[in-house]
């Protein structure tokens, strides 16, 4: 489609057909060569950047897009997962960074989920794998072996940490205790073929209130053996370095300029060179960088705008490059050094409308909502759309998004819920879904329901419930518990029939769900069956819009027809709509079809007229 064509269209439109890019990964021993992840030709795919040169090149060309790829340390090679239609279940290939045929990066390994992957300097490489059958693996290459040899293998979830700058010894996140909520680090001393244990930091096995503690990455600098480390130790995520040789732990008290504690969690990666540290602090749906200098313990904030950074890399040259976007301003790749780094092809995409902060007190303490409000559309009350986040261990946060967009442009407000299990909250709120997993998120979603109408901002009449994965989960499941409470519901790639869903769902979400659940269905059925969708489907009364992709592995398609199928039997209106991709699709045209028809679908059912065409741009 030409650009004047694009310009022409609906401002909703035009933000999911504008290009993006990812923040650029660079190789560690050669900063001039980058990776990123970009739409620019209608699919999510990877693409090599030559900064010296200034020259860009796709590498991957697949109908259903790529986005999981690294670069080898020197540069010359860029790796990229193989999967088959988004089902997540494939094999690691490369192919040289200045172009050429792909090739099997690992022969001898069957196809798996991913769980990691670790490449050294001096060619050792580590790739982790995740299925069914065999739980999770480690199968260690040295260089110049014709196989891989497997080193690490539990039934219990885990993955790659981080190789040391010299290739010797491996971290790993591993969840052998159980409680996939919260990872305990082994590292592994790598000999010849095989390894040996040197350190362990498990903070749950036998506690009575579990920490997580997980790898951050070890120094960059040869012989180096400390490693930087998130734990969970003060009741949020926090860094310290943790000397694996040694065992000795540096605490690292991170107070800004004026002496105040960061509130929020805090992360943390090594500068070049390792006498720094970028810290990236997250707090209230959003984020801001700091440097932290490990001789004097002084904290600097680096300036940012107001809004969510979406990663950041800290470069040889001093700069920190960031992605950075707020609610009403979309994303591009900008450095300290004033400049934007990265912008994607083609016009930048309208803005949209800043959120408003909301906090409300719900049954487990104060809730926070990110709420926005159409802005031709009058004072309202408003016909009101709660898109709730997926994860569920994520968060709304102040940052440009296409799809709440596109509502706020039809007339629509929105109401976005970080409720009880969401992250940058502390590790109480996060932790507080278990047991009564589904229920408990919808208390404190009907809380900012009952604001929302209070408020003046919400017409009860119209109102919508909808989300994708967890969201889409938590949709579904609020149609039944609070029927009542909303006029439609729209789903995509949910959980619809949790005792289903856990029979076909991928390993990682089977250890997950154990942990939440306190047990698998067959040892708790009562919990899964409490929290299921299907439970309540009897006492839904109102329209019900469901997508779902036919290779999801997260949210299988099975336990979906079976809602269905439900649905069907009791006569219920509903609409449902299949695509052939996984949990989700990397192709825009798909993912402007999908919300085309849910906006339709919404339309025809509460008798919301279109809404403003050219939007907030």
């Amino acid at each position: 489609m030409s650009e004047e064509k694009k310009s022409a269209l609906p401002a909703w439109e035009q933000r999911f057909r504008a290009a993006r890019v990812s923040l650029p990964d660079w190789a560690e021993d050669a900063p001039d060569r980058a990776l990123y992840v970009s739409n620019a030709t209608g699919t999510y795919e990877v693409y090599a950047w030559d900064r010296a040169t200034g020259t860009h090149r796709r590498v991957t060309d697949r109908p259903n897009g790529t986005t999981d790829a690294e670069l080898s340390p020197d540069g010359d090679w860029v790796w990229w997962f193989d999967d088959h239609d988004g089902d997540e279940f494939g094999i690691w290939r490369r192919q040289p960074f200045a172009g050429g045929p792909d090739e099997e990066a690992v022969p001898g390994l069957a196809p798996s989920y991913s769980a990691g992957l670790a490449l050294g300097r001096d060619g050792t490489v580590v790739v982790g794998r995740s299925t069914d059958e065999d739980g999770t693996t480690l199968h260690l290459r040295r260089p110049g072996a014709a196989e891989p040899v497997e080193i690490y293998r539990h039934e219990e979830y885990g993955g790659v940490g981080d190789l040391s700058h010299d290739a010797t010894l491996l971290a790993i996140d591993h969840t052998e205790h159980g409680d996939a909520m919260h990872s305990a680090i082994r590292v592994l001393r790598l000999t010849g073929d095989g390894v040996e244990t040197v350190a362990e930091l498990d903070e749950v096995t036998g506690r009575d209130e579990p920490r997580g503690v997980t790898c951050l990455g070890f120094a960059p600098v040869e012989g180096d053996t400390r490693l930087l480390v998130a734990h969970q130790r003060t009741g949020r995520w926090e860094p310290m370095i943790w000397d694996v040789a040694t065992g000795a732990e540096t605490a690292l008290p991170l107070r800004d300029e004026q002496g105040r504690e960061l509130p929020g969690d805090v992360s943390a990666q090594w500068r070049p060179g390792a006498a720094e540290l970028l810290v990236e602090h997250e707090y209230e749906a959003r984020s801001e960088l700091f440097t932290y200098t490990l001789a004097d313990g002084r904290l600097t904030r680096l300036e940012t705008p107001r809004g969510t950074v979406g990663g950041a890399t800290a470069r040889p040259d001093g700069t920190v490059e960031y992605l950075w976007s707020s609610a009403a301003e979309p994303s591009a790749v900008r450095s300290t050094a004033g400049a934007v780094v990265l912008r994607a092809p083609g016009p930048v995409p309208p803005g949209s409308v800043p959120v408003e902060d909301v906090w409300v007190d719900g049954p487990g303490g104060r809730v926070h909502a990110l709420v926005q409000r159409p802005r031709t559309a009058g004072p309202g009350p408003y016909p009101t759309v709660f898109e709730i986040h997926g994860g569920p261990t994520h968060h709304d946060s102040d940052s440009f998004a296409a799809g709440p967009a596109a509502w706020l442009d039809h007339g629509f407000a929105v109401v976005r819920v970080n409720y009880r299990g969401s992250t940058g909250y502390g590790q109480a709120w996060t932790d507080a879904l278990h047991e009564r997993v589904g229920l408990i998120e919808l208390e404190d979603i009907a809380a900012v329901r009952e604001w929302a109408l209070s408020s003046g901002l919400a017409d009860p009449r119209r109102l919508v419930l909808t989300g994708g994965s967890w969201g889409g989960y938590l949709t579904l499941l609020g149609l039944g518990v609070q029927p009542d409470s909303w006029s439609l519901g729209v789903a995509a790639v949910p959980v619809a029939d949790y005792h289903t869903a856990y029979a076909d769902e991928m390993e990682a979400l089977k250890s997950l769900d154990r942990t939440l659940f306190g047990g698998t269905p067959e040892e708790v059925p009562e919990r899964f069956t409490a929290s299921s969708p299907l439970t309540y489907v009897e006492q839904v009364r109102v329209p019900v819009y469901i997508s779902a992709g036919v290779n999801d592995p997260r949210c299988p398609i099975r336990q979906i027809d079976n809602y269905v199928e439900r649905l069907e039997q009791l006569g219920k209106t509903h609409e449902v709509y299949r695509f052939d991709a996984g949990h989700g699709s990397l192709v825009v045209e798909e993912r402007i079809k999908q919300l085309r028809l849910e906006i339709d679908f919404v339309r025809r059912h509460l008798g919301v007229p279109g809404g403003s065409s050219g939007g907030a741009g």
